[in-house]
């Protein structure tokens, strides 16, 4: 088995368990701008992945009766659903949404099973670590300092300025910083968006299946391989 020197994370689904508080803040701001707010878990699930804006375009759009199955066209390149729903509404939700997620960001959310074992295995091996992820920058860093405190070289969320998954450029300054090459390093992600962020910036890509997306979709996406279980990282 290869071994790389990076190793790169997502986070939401992959190294935490951001789902409760996920599902909380949207139902929240969701209620406050007079929409439906009764999403369980599962359903946010398949609203997140490719930031907020995207999360709330899904859940007006799955409100407005798109099949849950087809939100996952939202914010790719053939979107039939997004120019349906109203960007102003969606601007609105991601309005109150961001400062109520910063504030209860951490409530609920812990590493999945196993995550802080393996990360600290990889570094005992001299291995670099590191996470990529959609979620607003401020949140990524109080949740990497509050539930990893050491435990990666670099983390960054979205940020003004440089575009979000699957574009590469996350993933390439991390790279930068870190100082290794696409071909050194590995991404670790349990959805569509990581599979594609991974492709675009000539990362291996590693899935995981216990994140917000089913084995059965990754397996559709085209994901290989695909773990149950951090330490089948290692």
């Amino acid at each position: 088995m290869k071994r790389y020197k990076a190793y790169v994370f997502d986070m939401d689904g992959t190294v935490l368990n951001t789902l409760t508080d996920l599902t909380h803040s949207l139902n929240h701001a969701l209620e406050v701008c007079g929409h439906r707010h009764d999403y369980t878990p599962e359903i946010t699930g398949t609203f997140f992945g490719s930031g907020i804006t995207v999360a709330a375009t899904r859940a007006l759009a799955f409100e407005a009766g798109w099949p849950q199955e087809t939100l996952v066209q939202v914010g790719s390149a053939e979107d039939p659903i997004s120019p349906t729903v109203d960007a102003s509404a969606a601007a609105r939700v991601e309005e109150v949404f961001r400062p109520y997620y910063a504030i209860h960001c951490t409530d609920s959310t812990g590493p999945y099973p196993g995550i802080p074992e393996m990360i600290r295995a990889l570094r005992a091996q001299g291995r670099l670590t590191a996470v990529v992820s959609n979620k607003p920058d401020n949140a990524v860093q109080e949740l990497v300092r509050d539930q990893f405190d050491g435990l990666f070289d670099y983390s960054i969320g979205e940020q003004k300025g440089i575009a979000r998954k699957p574009a590469p450029d996350m993933v390439l300054r991390c790279l930068d910083v870190l100082g290794v090459t696409p071909s050194e390093s590995v991404y670790i992600g349990d959805s569509e968006i990581d599979l594609q962020t991974a492709a675009n910036t000539g990362l291996d890509c590693i899935a995981v299946d216990w994140g917000f997306r089913s084995r059965a979709f990754l397996e559709a996406c085209g994901a290989d391989p695909i773990i149950s279980h951090a330490s089948e990282l290692l």
